[in-house]
């Protein structure tokens, strides 16, 4: 049996931004983030894992790397849209554009990892959004802060690359034991 292998955005957009933000770190990182992995898309599940524990204990660097990951994901996943499917979500209207935006961003999510899903739901202005199976929140001790931040990053970010103001916040984390899920509100603005 074969472990699932990881969405390649989501390898990549670590490495870079590991490589952005602790330069003298990142060769210890690549111990795990090789580049045939990267190149391959075989990076699996264990050294994945091992990254994100090591770096949570970076401090405030994790959360700053995990934003900037997810703002890099976001970014070459709408980049490797098809040019007529960014343009005719373009085209919409705000309310259409707004979904059509967060359509772009469950799918990402589903990208990630097999196990990651997003339930997105929209109502008005805000989007409240389901994420089960986060590799982030995958943790053997509770934790304080939310682990989350690269999906509620990744979110805001697609919705900024179509033309809306976007802030998103994590309102319960799976990391701090509060159930299978962490749930998260995108204000949209436009």
């Amino acid at each position: 049996m074969s472990e699932p292998r990881i969405g390649r955005v989501l390898v990549a957009s670590l490495h870079q931004a590991i490589a952005d933000l602790l330069p003298t770190r990142l060769e210890f990182y690549e111990n795990w983030l090789n580049v045939s992995g990267l190149r391959e898309g075989t990076i699996g599940l264990a050294p994945l894992s091992a990254v994100l524990s090591f770096l949570r204990t970076e401090g405030e660097a994790y959360q700053l790397i995990a934003t900037r990951a997810g703002e890099l994901a976001a970014g070459w996943t709408v980049a490797g849209m098809p040019a007529y499917q960014r343009r005719m979500i373009r085209l919409l209207p705000a309310p259409l554009r707004a979904r059509a935006a967060l359509g772009v961003g469950r799918r990402l999510v589903n990208a990630t990892y097999p196990g990651s899903r997003a339930l997105v739901r929209f109502r008005r202005r805000t989007a409240a959004i389901d994420l089960r199976g986060s590799l982030f929140c995958e943790v053997r001790e509770a934790s304080v802060a939310p682990l989350c931040g690269f999906y509620a990053s990744a979110m805001a970010h697609v919705l900024e690359l179509f033309d809306f103001r976007a802030a998103a916040r994590v309102t319960e984390c799976r990391a701090g034991g509060a159930g299978k899920a962490c749930l998260m509100l995108v204000d949209v603005g436009s």
